[in-house]
């Protein structure tokens, strides 16, 4: 399924934007997502370290279980990646067309 954002394009004159659809190719979708995919994979592995980091500073035993979720929910709350590059290199595309 083809990614597809819409943007509002002012339209000198009037009011009300028109909303212009933006659709990214198969091999730019796939570009985003491995480059999301990649930084997703780094952004884990950060988040893991810092729950470690967090679990020594704070003197608490770092079960493997209880770093992992602390790991995820860092993750979480850094995470959602692809569909904000998606959107940001969808942007790209609209503002090159102006």
């Amino acid at each position: 399924m083809v990614y597809s954002k819409s943007f509002p394009k002012t339209i000198e004159g009037s009011n009300y934007p028109r909303w212009e659809e933006v659709y990214l190719t198969s091999n730019e979708e796939e570009i985003v997502q491995e480059n999301a995919r990649q930084e997703n994979i780094s952004l884990m592995k950060e988040c893991i370290n810092d729950a470690k980091k967090l679990f020594h500073e704070q003197n608490l035993k770092d079960y493997q279980t209880d770093v992992i979720t602390m790991a995820i929910a860092l993750f979480e709350k850094r995470a959602s990646h692809e569909v904000y590059h998606k959107e940001t290199f969808a942007k790209e595309k609209v503002d090159k067309k102006k």
